[in-house]
């Protein structure tokens, strides 16, 4: 039986196919514009959406609530952590699949559909995950990635994995030699796009919540090829991932709480020789890695703020665009702004131009498309009926976000 059939015959009894679990940490904004995506992507699927939100600071709940009121609320009362927060979204969660999704992500209409249709054709299939795109359209290596061992971690932290990009022996960790475009199995999926059964996860009892942050999807992906099942690697649709809105990438904490996790991983899962070598290696890249990035981070931190000295270029149906531009020169009634339409865009200057993608008429997966054809020095996205816009042109720090209206939506 196909998936449409299964669709449908789901559709007359009311059960669900799909639970969709977003952990949220004072990143409502980006949050509003991921919402305005799973939104459209969820148009045909029995799915519900839970949000977990670990204890924000920046009001994310009475924010969101009114806008998205088709979306489950869950109120941690604390930072329970990455792991924990997606458990307690689990224990809520009553769909046939579960995607665990990262609020810094846009998805394309239809890539649950495609992911659907791809983990029912597989025979015994674990987790799967997808091909991710930072905010300017490059390729994000750790869509696809094996677990760490001595030798690839030794690699990767060596730079001899940056060095040769597509080689299965330095660049083993990202599976370099593996091409982005086609689907593989993996040893590990992403945490920011985890999709996979429920009763598989109920069955694993989720994340170990020993990891509070980074790691858990490695643990995660592990057990469950331990269990006997696949994980994979689906090239047939792709997701924009932001990556730094909770913590900049460029920092020492980060660097620090990401490989601390690695260490953990290799605690629990290793033995012997192996467990020891990579330990000390994981240990001494702690230091390393955190004090080459405290040394980075100001050159970093200066290119990022070159955006707002560029000319603005809006995208999309008509109507969409005059209304966002409206909202946009409130803010900034002196900018340059110019309007393409989404066909003219791969043969516009935009290397130095900052694009904002006006979604409506203009679909995501257009966007994704068009992103991928044009190299724009910084992008946004601003969503249909929302009040930002949102958009990161360096995956290691945090994204940009204009703040265009504090009212709320009209009631869905």
């Amino acid at each position: 039986m196909g998936f449409k059939k299964i669709c449908l015959i789901r559709t007359t009894t009311l059960a669900l196919k799909l639970s969709i679990i977003i952990v949220n940490y004072n990143v409502k904004y980006f949050l509003e514009q991921c919402l305005c995506s799973v939104r459209q992507a969820i148009d045909n699927l029995q799915a519900e959406v839970i949000v977990v939100d670990n204890a924000s600071t920046d009001g994310s709940i009475n924010y969101l609530q009114p806008l998205f009121r088709w979306v489950k609320f869950i109120n941690a009362g604390g930072n329970l952590g990455f792991g924990k927060a997606n458990n307690l979204g689990l224990q809520h969660a009553t769909g046939e699949y579960v995607l665990l999704l990262n609020p810094d992500t846009i998805i394309p209409e239809d890539s649950l559909y495609k992911c659907l249709q791809f983990v029912e054709a597989k025979q015994n299939a674990g987790a799967v995950g997808v091909r991710m795109l930072d905010g300017g359209g490059n390729f994000l290596p750790e869509s696809k990635r094996s677990l760490p061992t001595p030798l690839s971690s030794f690699y990767k932290l060596s730079g001899m994995a940056a060095l040769f990009p597509k080689s299965a022996v330095f660049n083993r960790y990202a599976l370099g030699n593996l091409s982005q475009y086609n689907s593989h199995e993996v040893d590990v999926v992403s945490g920011a796009f985890f999709l996979c059964r429920r009763n598989l996860l109920q069955q694993l009892q989720g994340f170990d919540e020993d990891f509070f942050m980074y790691g858990e999807d490695v643990d995660l992906s592990y057990r469950i090829r331990q269990a006997g099942y696949c994980n994979h690697y689906f090239a047939g649709t792709a997701i924009i991932h932001f990556k730094g809105e909770s913590s900049s990438k460029a920092s020492g904490k980060y660097v620090k709480m990401f490989y601390e996790a690695m260490v953990l991983f290799v605690k629990k899962h290793y033995h012997n020789r192996n467990k020891w070598l990579l330990s000390i290696a994981l240990h001494t890249a702690i230091g390393a890695r955190a004090f080459l990035s405290f040394v980075a981070a100001p050159f970093k931190m200066s290119n990022s703020e070159k955006p707002n000295l560029l000319n603005t270029i809006f995208t999309g149906a008509e109507d969409d665009v005059e209304h966002a531009k409206r909202q946009f020169l409130t803010l900034f009634p002196d900018k340059k702004i110019s309007v393409v339409p989404p066909a003219m865009l791969p043969a516009a200057e935009v290397a130095q131009a900052e694009v904002i993608f006006c979604l409506g008429e203009l679909t995501y997966a257009a966007t994704i498309d068009l992103l991928q054809q044009i190299k724009p020095r910084s992008v946004k996205w601003y969503g249909h009926r929302s009040f930002s816009m949102t958009g990161s042109h360096n995956k290691n720090l945090r994204g940009n976000v204009y703040v265009l209206s504090t009212a709320p939506y009209p009631k869905e």
